[in-house]
């Protein structure tokens, strides 16, 4: 609101809008967007079974994804509007940058630690949840009742990968962007579901058609 109330918005940025069709704009959503950030609702999995009404969560679920992408393409008509294109293509965090140059009622500035405490609080909650997820994951896979000694050596290999992953912030966006997609998020939001749900498929059918027979064997 402060953004918009100050006048930075410059609406002549967003033109012309599809210059080179729509067909640039598909190809960054299937190749990244797909990925991050809806990709990554995947781990929710891990949480749905212990829900007690799976209807109304599917539907809480659905509610927001869709907002959580009306919320990032306002984020992004905003930047842009604002910031320009190349400063927003340019920009490690636009968002930033956009509330850095609100200036309102001649006091009222310098906003931006509003944003770097909503990264953090954010960052924290996502971090929080998939190593929840993690823990939760390998306690079913070595059939531990209790999954708290998981947490240490977890909570370790997280904190040494994440120190020799990338030595940067530009290096961990090249990873991000080059090789994560093909080694992380192709196979564990995609492949591994898709195979897992062939399987439940194929489990249940075989199941329905052996009660079937059974039933029908001893009705005869």
């Amino acid at each position: 609101m402060l953004i918009f109330v100050s006048g930075l918005i410059d609406f002549t940025n967003l033109r012309p809008i599809l210059e080179k069709s729509i067909a640039p704009v598909l190809r960054v959503a299937y190749s990244q967007t797909l990925y991050f950030p809806f990709g990554e609702v995947i781990v929710f999995a891990m949480i749905f079974p212990y829900t007690k009404n799976v209807k109304k969560t599917a539907l809480i679920v659905f509610s927001a994804v869709t907002l959580n992408g009306i919320n990032l393409m306002i984020t992004m008509i905003v930047n842009i509007g604002v910031l320009g294109v190349t400063l927003t293509s340019r920009s490690a965090f636009p968002l930033l940058s956009t509330v850095q140059s609100i200036q309102f009622a001649g006091f009222l500035e310098r906003l931006d630690v509003f944003f770097i405490v909503a990264l953090i609080t954010g960052g924290f909650f996502k971090i929080g949840l998939f190593f929840y997820a993690t823990v939760l994951d390998l306690s079913h896979v070595f059939k531990l009742k209790n999954p708290s000694p998981l947490v240490f050596p977890i909570g370790l290999v997280v904190l040494f990968y994440s120190l020799s992953l990338a030595q940067n912030y530009f290096e961990h966006v090249y990873e991000g962007l080059k090789t994560i997609p093909f080694t992380l998020h192709l196979p564990f939001q995609i492949v591994i579901p898709a195979l897992l749900l062939v399987i439940v498929f194929l489990r249940n059918r075989k199941k329905i058609q052996s009660v079937t027979v059974k039933n029908t064997a001893e009705n005869s």
